[in-house]
């Protein structure tokens, strides 16, 4: 199954974590969120790859080169971000006559479905949400032969027909790269979900239900994305650990990662290469410590995810939250990640307040953020790239809300 890979958007949402780097290529468990996309699309069948890029494109080229487990990669350029038929459209020279799939690149699929998908041509991937009004709605019908055959999508709909929604994954059949030029939807952009209304016209279309999915478009979703991924790790012990130093549970200590004595680290965990963790510190909880990253001395760090060389030095704590590279917590920083109402944390993404639907998130800052020490850091709120605090500042919600 020929197979496009959209990855060109630059994620807005997902800023200041994309301000330097396209959403696809953030962290998770230890590889890019495209490169788990990629694998299941090729343990699923794919016989060729042809990855859709746009903002900055290198960062994927790099990172995949010509080919992935032997199967051959290709790269298609999107100019301007201008939707998914848009981005299939710049897919299409690259495809050989036949059917196609088509996944998103900023998207988690389990690969028992996603093979399902691949066997079931023309299909969609469906899921079933408790809000489908904010996704893309299929309307079915029941099909007595083919199970759950899809009649159309409805975009965000304030009375959905039901709670399936579209899950971004396709197999379209062959006629569908002479259908990709579609018109402008009410949002502006060019729709792949046109090419499926079409193909639902043409064809019987199956609805192939995931089990397991996750759209990574927020911040706390990419801390969703890494509790499931490293959740799949088994146990592995590379790096240099001080014999006083306790290891529970699934955690991976990659060569050339050390962990200090008195350290307590509870998997399921991933230190990367290089990373460094203690004295007497403390990680738990679903922890991603990327490459060269650092957990100082008496430093708790708790469901959370350090990108390359970030520092949490000493005596601070850290909880849910996402750090980017470079970034430095001066010592005796604290991160709060509970709401005394109970109620789930917000966070401000692209001007508006939304709920996380997590009882406990902390604080996302982008590359390069410094400290001050005993620096206090409330629930939901974003530090800017390479934005500061002074010693003793407290930042109680996201400066861009102001006073």
């Amino acid at each position: 199954m020929q197979t496009v890979v959209l990855a060109a958007g630059q994620g807005t949402r997902m800023r200041p974590l994309t301000d330097r780097r396209p959403k696809p290529m953030l962290p998770v468990a230890g590889k890019p969120l495209v490169s788990h996309t990629v694998d299941a699309a090729v343990a699923a069948g794919a016989s060729r790859l042809v990855i859709v890029v746009g903002y900055e494109a290198a960062d994927v080229r790099e990172y995949f080169g010509d080919s992935v487990q032997d199967v051959p990669v290709e790269f298609a350029v999107q100019e301007q971000q201008r939707g998914t038929a848009d981005a299939v459209r710049a897919a299409q020279p690259h495809l050989e006559e036949g059917p196609f799939a088509v996944v998103n690149g900023d998207a988690l699929y389990d690969e028992p479905s996603l093979t399902t998908l691949f066997e079931t041509a023309p299909s969609v991937g469906s899921y079933r949400v408790s809000n489908p009004s904010a996704y893309g709605v299929l309307h079915t019908a029941d099909d007595n032969e083919n199970g759950t055959r899809v009649t159309g999508v409805v975009e965000k709909p304030a009375d959905p027909p039901s709670d399936l929604i579209n899950a971004g994954a396709y197999v379209f059949p062959a006629e569908a790269q002479e259908w990709l030029d579609v018109g402008e939807s009410e949002r502006g952009e060019l729709e792949l979900t046109d090419v499926l209304e079409q193909a639902c016209s043409n064809d019987t279309v199956t609805a192939v239900p995931f089990e397991r999915w996750l759209d990574v478009g927020r911040p706390w979703e990419l801390l969703e994305a890494n509790e499931w991924k490293l959740a799949e790790l088994d146990r592995r012990i590379e790096g240099d650990v001080h014999e006083d130093a306790e290891i529970r549970g699934d955690v991976v200590v990659e060569a050339g990662a050390s962990v200090d004595a008195g350290v307590v680290i509870e998997g399921p965990a991933l230190l990367e290469a290089e990373a460094s963790v203690g004295p007497n510190a403390y990680v738990r909880g679903c922890t991603h410590l990327g490459t060269g990253a650092s957990v100082g001395h008496s430093v708790e760090i708790k469901n959370s995810v350090l990108m390359e060389d970030a520092t949490v030095g000493h005596l601070s704590y850290v909880g849910d939250s996402i750090l980017g590279r470079d970034v430095n917590f001066g010592a005796g920083t604290t991160v709060a990640n509970l709401r005394h109402d109970d109620k789930p944390v917000q966070m401000l993404v692209k001007g508006d307040l939304v709920s996380t639907d997590r009882r406990k998130f902390g604080v996302v800052c982008g590359d390069g953020v410094k400290t001050g020490i005993q620096t206090t850091l409330n629930a939901g709120v974003k530090l800017g790239s390479d934005e500061r605090t002074i010693p003793a500042e407290r930042i109680l919600r996201d400066p861009a809300q102001g006073e």
